[in-house]
């Protein structure tokens, strides 16, 4: 008789907001794979629950995962927890899901904390559409990029120490883009910063902030519906300074990018008054 696995999420910071209901699975498993089997042994021993240890981490995943799911073949039941909140997000875990998928066994999984959900309720940005964008990424590229997409609120991880840096660029892109710096969420030290991106990018400049931080922000502003791509409006720019006709290239540029040539010309012109104005 097959065996199955149930996916537990443990507290993100404070041990008394365990399930009741993960409890139960563990006290019940055969064997509990996490990631760090002393930091669970911890909220194991705080709940008197004495179960089997097995790690299961990014470095032993494939691995693992085979082991266990022959396991279950045989009929055990498998809980699977990562070191703080739902496996899977950000976490390990998605290799040994989709094997017991493929291998045709039972998955069930439990509700419970979750860093991004506090994070994104407790930001008091909109929450009727959102997207989790894991840990952000560190070339500048493209992080402006996860910045920049359409898609609803964007929740994300980021490290203490590159929080500075990355409110930096938010705040380069739109200024007055509202964001809610989650830190330490149900820790002692628990703290909700709110704020437009220039307001946090100064308050965090020369101080990062200490323990895990989940980074919200509010949706990137639409642009209008003719706005023209910058990079399109830089490249029909570079071909005016180097000689052309601005209503000709506007429509060759127009023609590789698929925009308009009348919003390219117009976006043109507004730059160059912008610059004159400037040096006045």
């Amino acid at each position: 008789m097959s065996g199955r696995l149930v996916v537990c999420p443990t507290p993100i910071g404070n041990l008394e907001d365990i399930t009741l209901r993960v409890l139960s699975a563990l006290r019940d498993a055969d064997v509990v794979a996490c990631e760090d089997t002393r930091r669970t042994r911890v909220l194991l021993d705080r709940y008197g629950v004495s179960a089997s240890l097995v790690s299961y981490h990014e470095h032993n995943e494939e691995q693992r995962a085979a082991e266990l799911v022959e396991r279950m073949r045989k009929g055990e039941t498998v809980a699977l927890v990562s070191d703080a909140g739902m496996p899977l997000v950000s976490d390990p875990g998605f290799v040994l899901v989709r094997a017991c998928v493929a291998a045709g066994l039972e998955v069930e999984v439990l509700p419970g904390p979750s860093a991004a959900i506090a994070a994104l309720v407790a930001s008091a940005l909109p929450s009727d559409s959102w997207r989790f964008a894991g840990f952000l990424p560190r070339k500048r590229a493209e992080l402006e990029r996860v910045l920049s997409e359409p898609g609803g609120t964007l929740v994300a991880f980021e490290s203490p120490r590159r929080l500075p840096a990355t409110l930096a660029v938010l705040a380069e892109l739109d200024p007055e883009r509202e964001a809610a710096v989650c830190r330490e969420l149900t820790k002692v030290n628990e703290e909700v910063v709110r704020g437009t991106a220039a307001e946090l990018a100064d308050r965090y400049r020369d101080r990062p902030p200490k323990g895990e931080v989940v980074l919200v922000v509010a949706p990137a502003r639409r642009p209008a519906p003719d706005a023209p791509d910058p990079a399109a409006v830089d490249a029909l720019a570079r071909l005016v300074e180097a000689g052309a006709k601005p209503r000709a290239a506007a429509s060759v540029v127009a023609d590789l990018t698929g925009g308009s040539a009348n919003a390219l010309y117009r976006a043109l012109q507004e730059r160059q008054e912008a610059g004159e104005g400037a040096g006045a």
